[in-house]
C-alpha cells in the first residue's frame, strides 16, 4: 500500500490527470473486498487492482468516461458467471479525480485581478494571473499563484481547457478583453466571465453570435463579472467575482 500511495504523489506531482478507484461495499462472492484500490490513468494504464476480470474492466470503462469531465461517482457492479448468470456478487466503488483542484486563470493583473487572486488563495484553487505588461507585478507580495508576463494570445494558445477551467477577463483593453473571450467562449470551462458596461456587453454578445456560438453557450458566460452586490472598490468587485465563480464551482460545474 505504501507503493499505492507513492505513485498517487507522483502523479499529483507531474500533475497527470487520473480517476482513484476504491471498493466502498461488497456484497456475496467478489474477487477483493472494501478497500481495494486502483489507479486508471488511461486503458493501457493502471496501478493497483479492485479484482480484475469483468469487474475491473468495467470500472476502467466507467474511469475512463469520467476522466474527460474530471467528475466522481459511485458505481454499482453485479458479476455474472461466463455462462452469463449471476454469480451472486456486487461491488460499489467510488470512482474519484485524483487532481481535484479547479484552476483560475485571471487575464489582467490591475487593481481587480491583483485583489481577485489574493482573495482566491484561500479557495481551491490553482491560480495564474497572465499581463503582457513589464514591471507589472513589481508591488505584489508572495503569493500562492503564478505571476506570467507574455503576450495574451500565446498564452491562450498552450491553455488546456477543461470542466475544471475557471477564466476571469479584467483587462485593461477592450480588444484584448474581446480577444480572449473570443478564444474562450467556444472551449470546455466551468466558470467564464468578463468584466465591461453594458454597452460593451451588447457588443460582445452580438460578436460571438457572429462567430457562430450558441445563445446557451452565451447566456452561460457572465458578463458582467461578479454577482450584483453593489460593489464598487477593486476588492469589493473581486468579492463579487469569488461568489459568483464558488456558486457555480459548488453547483458542478
Amino acid at each position: 500500500m505504501k507503493d499505492f500511495y507513492q505513485k498517487i504523489v507522483e502523479l499529483k506531482e507531474a500533475g497527470t490527470n487520473a480517476m482513484l478507484c476504491t471498493i466502498v461495499q461488497t456484497k456475496g462472492s467478489t474477487p477483493l473486498k472494501a478497500g481495494a484500490k486502483m489507479i486508471v490513468i488511461s486503458k493501457e494504464a493502471t496501478f493497483g487492482t479492485v479484482g480484475g476480470g469483468s469487474i475491473e474492466a468495467q470500472t476502467i470503462d466507467k474511469a475512463l468516461e469520467l476522466l474527460s469531465s474530471n467528475k466522481q461517482e459511485l458505481i454499482h457492479i453485479e458479476l455474472y458467471s461466463k455462462e452469463g448468470t449471476s454469480c451472486g456478487g456486487t461491488a460499489d466503488i467510488f470512482i474519484e479525480p485524483l487532481i481535484q483542484n479547479y484552476k483560475l486563470y485571471i487575464f489582467g493583473a490591475g487593481h481587480v485581478g491583483k485583489a481577485l487572486a489574493y482573495l482566491s488563495e484561500s479557495l481551491d484553487f490553482d491560480i495564474t494571473v497572465i499581463d503582457d505588461r513589464g514591471g507589472i507585478f513589481n508591488d505584489w507580495k508572495d503569493g500562492n499563484y503564478k505571476q506570467v508576463v507574455t503576450k495574451f494570445g500565446d498564452f491562450l494558445k498552450e491553455l488546456k481547457f477543461d470542466a475544471k477551467v475557471f477564466i476571469a477577463i479584467i483587462t485593461y483593453n477592450h480588444k484584448i478583453d474581446w480577444e480572449i473571450l473570443s478564444f474562450c467562449a467556444g472551449k470546455p470551462w466551468c466558470y467564464l466571465g468578463m468584466m465591461g458596461s453594458q454597452s460593451k456587453v451588447k457588443a460582445m454578445k452580438k460578436g460571438l453570435l457572429n462567430l457562430g456560438i450558441s445563445k446557451e453557450i452565451i447566456n452561460k458566460i457572465n458578463m458582467p463579472i461578479g454577482m450584483e452586490i453593489n460593489s464598487e472598490s477593486a476588492t469589493e468587485i473581486a468579492v463579487s467575482i469569488a461568489a459568483q465563480m464558488i456558486k457555480q464551482k459548488n453547483a458542478e460545474c
